[in-house]
């Protein structure tokens, strides 16, 4: 009775009409439309009455979602027991999409009900109450409004603060940036002249005083008795001017390494407050122009003529120290110089002032209520603007761009303003409890710089006007209830001309201290800005989860490309380096650099599981098999097993049970399972593939490809070709891929050949795949990503299917080829949406992107635009005419080769390079390094209308690269048979491997050393027996075992080369002289060393010095025989 009466309730609400009204005109649900776009608050009170009226069903009878059957529940682990309260009083799907339908109408879709369905039950019992609803929703709403808003440009790293003990205690008033020569460099300019020079890391290099009156030189020594004013930098002729209160300006060459004062201007009848310096960047020998306003209100132009030549005269003087230069006296320099002077500008002195090279305005700003910001032209013909501000402006900034000014001052606010209008600002931005005392307009973000008196830095949004981020600088000179003393200009932002220069910053000045603040480029797609490691598709969910340098993950809606969640420090500081879905497409599984395992949910965020590490290295892959069996692999070179299917403990230890020891000799890199033939591939950095079996949990097979001599290189993805292994006429074919140095190896596993093709993928020689994939529904296309970001789609449907014993070598049919990412493409996926295929890519440059089967590119995740998914217009289809000529020109080249004849490796037949070989040597030397005729026929197709790629790999991945090598090379001497632990941590006695002793050419080993191993003075240096002649590794040994024995007359050159017992009978010969050479004097001396005295180890080290240096002649003899 209670359900119908609820029933009754919902039905009988008297806004219904108007509800499901409301919800017909929303955008169709396959769109993408979230449950918090389609409920409304009336909708919401309507829920809330039909769960509070809900009867539970018989669960024995109720029915079910399609995603949520009673045998995958079981499989999940959850069973009736542990369902809980919420699973007893909740609703099941069907129930669920009643209400709904009573709720929001009868013609809402199933797919978006059972979508929405599954996203609440997070928990995958089958049904839901409002409590969950309720959670679900908030944290919708809360990640709505996160996205929604800007962030700000202000990264989150923590300021490097350093102080300035050279400004005796005084403020900072200008930091300018000197970029040439390079490096970077700051110059900060003190109140009381003193000139410090720092690196872009802020540590200081050197400092310089400004020179004061020649008049009160005393004793050698000039002291600058006035204050500086403002400083800017003048990068066509690499000097820096320092206006000061004595009415002068000091022009400091930073040209070189050395710093020093050039020119003093001296003699003007005002105070020049504020500076301004413009050049031309294209033509630096054009004409420049400098102008400071004055205390006095009044503008000053002086304009360089020839910058090239100098600022000024430059006559032969033979006193030392800058050039004296008096203002009444410029007219010497007229063919140099030009000065203009513009008064009565402002009624206070000017505090800023700006030039507009583009459109010859001038703008200044001060305290004035009348004249609080004037832009004016240079010229004087045209009417000025005047903003009139109450208390004036005590700075402001400009935006060409943007068109915009903002401006600062004593009553604590920042206005923004339009470029022509000047009655009313277009916002104010109030917060600051302090004057503010500068503000900077960063374009790239669209957003401003604050900075006011209690060191307090906010970051506003331009379009928004809302205040993003508020910091508090900690300076240490700060003391509570006081107010520091700061500069005029405390702010300097620096924003690179090219990107890519040097990361964007901010410093800012405070008393004697700097601040240095990181800055984010621009709008980057991914939140952390962070290069991506990894990339998936849920299907189940319709979301794109994308794995972060930074230990950050997102999850992102498929169908409308919008951020759904965000996980920050996923594994703390460490780097993701895989990912993976359970069985149920609610939990993620993520790998670290550190060797850590975590489960977390994906609808919430939270961390559910830590499985236990192995050992402390990295993790490369992770696979979910039947059941919620998690399979680990990494540089531990085992396979560790985690049972996650009923765990309710947060930490889940690990089964060692799989038969891995010692199986891979090398770092395994990936892994890949295939259900329909119950095995797991796995590959190592060796180039060995090893097949194993689920059931006895041990390898079944090797593979191996046959390389050059040389060392392998190590295989880089795994990819199983499910429909071909469930299909039991194609399964004895080649069901296996593998990417190695850039080819794609084809392999069978129960067939009777192993090998049934291979082809090297990229375009360009030298360049690697890194992640394959495939429609395995069908099996017939095979999608790789190769380091230069080129994506390329191949027609697989007939190849490697042949019952052929020789290996198939040519390539298969390239179907589109075109450049997705800038990066390397770390991952890449063709999810099958809205019955169409789509292709998933992530790469190094931190952008991940969807793409249509044609080459079209929908859009890139974290996009402003939305697209939809079933709307093609939408699509940012920038590549559609480009793909449609290049298809056109591909189908022409094609019909002209297949007239000329057969071309690519064919070709090879004729080729007296390949004369001789086999059938496999010629595959192999095909495959691993193409040809320019091999690759003529497709690479030529898109030369016509696409850039040449660079052969060399981005920095970032190579990078990356580096350090994965560097962290190899530390751990390449681990002996995983001796390795155990004991409290999470072996010892290095127990991991290290004493192997025999083989120094390499370039250790800088001196000869008293070598002696010391052959007294006895080192025991652990040692030397085995050889039967071949010595090596010039141990070339210090062999001298000094030469001469010991020539001296007996029992040794040469040639009895060495030819002695069976090599070095052990010289060991020995020499060890025993040793013992009879310690009994007497002489003995000491060659000894060399094993005295404890410190003079006569110098002796002997001398000594032996000699003995080498007439060795140089016997051993010159040895050779020559």
């Amino acid at each position: 009775m209670k359900g119908s009466e609820g029933g009754s309730r919902v039905c009988n609400y008297p806004d219904w009409q108007r509800a499901a009204a409301a919800a017909a005109a929303i955008l169709d649900p396959a769109c993408g439309v979230s449950p918090a776009e389609k409920l409304s608050l009336e909708h919401l009170q309507l829920l809330r009455d039909a769960f509070t009226c809900h009867t539970p069903s018989d669960r024995a009878s109720r029915p079910r979602a399609a995603g949520l059957q009673t045998g995958e529940n079981r499989q999940n682990g959850w069973s009736g027991r542990n369902r809980g309260a919420s699973g007893e009083h909740g609703m099941n799907f069907e129930e669920f999409r009643e209400a709904l339908s009573s709720v929001i109408g009868p013609d809402v879709e199933a797919t978006w009900v059972e979508r929405f369905f599954s996203e609440v039950d997070i928990d995958c019992v089958g049904r839901v109450d409002w409590q969950r609803l309720c959670s679900y929703l908030f944290l919708e709403f809360t990640e709505r409004d996160r996205a929604s808003n800007p962030r700000a440009a202000l990264l989150d790293t923590e300021p490097q603060i350093r102080h300035c003990s050279h400004n005796k205690r005084e403020p900072t008033v200008r930091v300018v940036a000197v970029p040439h020569p390079p490096p970077l460099r700051y110059i900060s300019v003190s109140k009381g002249g003193q000139l410090t020079v720092w690196n872009s890391g802020l540590h200081i290099l050197k400092t310089l005083g400004l020179a004061g009156d020649p008049a009160e030189e005393w004793a050698n020594k000039r002291r600058f008795r006035g204050w500086t004013t403002d400083a800017v930098y003048m990068g066509n002729v690499h000097k820096v001017a320092i206006a000061t209160d004595c009415r002068d300006i000091h022009f400091v060459n930073v040209s070189t390494a050395s710093i020093f004062e050039d020119v003093h201007l001296f003699g003007f009848r005002n105070v020049p407050t504020a500076l301004c310096y413009w050049h031309d960047v294209q033509s630096p020998e054009q004409p420049s122009l400098l102008l400071w306003g004055d205390d006095r209100g009044g503008v000053h132009l002086m304009r360089f003529l020839n910058p090239s030549k100098g600022l000024f005269e430059n006559p032969f003087r033979k006193d030392k120290g800058p050039q004296r230069i008096y203002f009444p006296d410029l007219g010497e320099h007229s063919l140099l110089v030009s000065y203009r002077h513009i008064p009565n500008i402002h009624q206070e002195p000017i505090n800023r002032v700006m030039l507009e090279s583009h459109t010859d305005l001038i703008m200044t700003s001060s305290e004035s209520n009348a004249t609080s910001v004037v832009i004016m032209d240079v010229s004087l013909k045209q009417e000025p603007y005047i903003w009139k501000i109450e208390q004036g402006a005590r700075c402001f900034d400009y935006c060409r761009p943007l068109q915009v000014v903002v401006t600062g001052g004593f009553d604590r606010t920042v206005r923004l303003w339009t470029r022509f209008v000047t009655s009313r600002p277009v916002a104010t931005l109030p917060g600051h409890r302090t004057t503010v005392l500068d503000v900077a307009i960063y374009q790239p973000f669209g957003q401003i710089f604050s900075y006011s008196k209690d060191a307090e830095l906010r970051v506003w949004d331009i379009s928004t006007h809302h205040c993003l981020r508020s910091v508090h600088l900690q300076f240490p000179c700060l003391q509570p209830g006081r107010i520091p003393e700061h500069g005029s200009f405390p702010l300097l932002l620096l924003s690179p001309l090219l990107p890519g220069q040097t990361q964007p910053h901010l410093l800012v000045g405070c008393k004697d201290y700097l601040a240095l603040l990181n800055l984010a480029e621009s709008k980057v797609k991914n939140e952390s800005g962070a290069a991506l490691s990894c990339a998936l598709y849920n299907p189940t969910l319709r979301q794109v989860v994308t794995g972060h340098a930074d230990s950050s993950v997102s999850m992102w809606d498929v169908e409308t490309g919008r951020r759904r969640l965000t996980v920050s420090n996923a594994h703390g500081e460490e780097e993701l380096t895989c990912m993976a879905l359970d069985s149920s497409h609610r939990r993620l599984i993520t790998g670290a650099r550190n060797g850590t395992v975590k489960v977390w949910n994906l609808l919430n965020g939270l961390n559910l599981h830590k499985l236990e590490p192995v050992t402390h290295s990295e993790v490369t892959g992770v696979v979910c098999l039947h059941g919620n069996q998690l399979l680990a692999v990494g540089w531990s070179r085992r396979i560790a097993q985690y049972d996650i299917t009923g765990a309710k403990d947060v930490y889940v230890r690990a089964d060692m049970s799989w038969k891995s020891g010692g199986v891979h000799s090398s770092d395994i890199l990936a892994v890949c399972q295939c259900p329909a033939l119950g095995v797991v591939a796995t590959a190592s950095h060796d180039g060995e593939v090893i097949i194993w079996r689920l059931e006895t949990q041990g390898p079944l097979l090797r593979l191996q490809r046959d390389t050059q001599p040389g060392a392998a290189p190590p295989v880089d993805s795994l990819l199983f070709l499910q429909h071909r292994a469930a299909n039991r006429q194609l399964r004895n074919r080649a069901v296996l891929v593998s990417s190695q140095a850039g080819c794609l190896c084809f392999w069978s596993i129960t067939g009777h050949t192993h090998t049934y093709g291979q082809f090297y993928a990229p375009d360009q020689p030298g360049e690697r795949v890194l992640d394959l994939s495939s429609d395995q529904s069908n099996n017939s296309i095979l999608v790789s990503g190769d380091t230069t970001g080129r994506l390329q789609i191949w027609d697989i449907s007939d190849y490697a299917l042949g019952s052929t014993q020789e290996p198939v070598c040519e390539r298969p049919p390239l179907l589109r080829c075109w450049e997705a990412h800038k990066g390397a493409l770390v991952s890449v996926e063709v999810l099958d949406l809205a019955d169409r295929l789509f292709l998933l890519t992530a790469s190094a440059d931190g952008s991940a992107g969807l793409w249509t089967e044609d080459g079209h590119r929908v859009g890139s995740f974290g996009q402003d635009e939305r697209w939809s998914i079933t709307d093609p217009a939408t699509y940012q289809r920038e590549k559609q005419s480009d793909l449609t000529e290049d298809m056109e020109e591909e189908e022409e080249e094609r019909t002209d080769a297949d007239r000329s004849g057969p071309s690519g490796v064919k070709g090879h037949a004729s080729d007296p390079a390949y004369r001789g070989q086999t059938s496999q040597e010629k595959c192999h030397s095909e495959a691993s390094a193409p040809p320019q005729s091999q690759t003529e026929s497709t690479s030529t197709l898109e030369s016509d209308h696409e850039p040449q790629q660079p052969t060399s790999l981005c920095e970032d991945f190579c990078s990356k690269v580096a350090l994965c090598h560097e962290r190899r090379r530390l751990c390449g001497d681990v002996d995983l048979s001796k390795l155990f632990l004991a409290d999470g941590v072996c010892t290095p006695h127990q991991a290290l491997v004493l192997q025999e002793m083989n120094l390499p050419e370039d250790l800088p080993t001196s000869p008293w050393i070598w002696c010391q191993s052959l007294t006895g003075g080192s025991p652990q240096l040692s030397v085995s027996k050889r039967k071949t002649q010595p090596d010039r590794k141990s070339e210090g040994f062999v001298r000094v075992c030469l001469h010991a024995l020539q001296q007996e007359g029992r040794c040469s050159w040639e009895f060495f080369a030819r002695s069976e017992t090599g070095c052990g009978v010289l060991w020995r010969k020499v060890k025993k002289r040793g013992e009879k050479r310690r009994e007497g004097e002489r003995g000491k001396e060659l000894s060399l060393g094993m005295t404890e005295e410190r003079d006569r180890g110098v002796e002997g080290e001398n000594t032996l010095r000699e003995i080498e240096a007439g060795m140089s002649g016997v051993e010159t003899a040895g050779d020559t025989k």
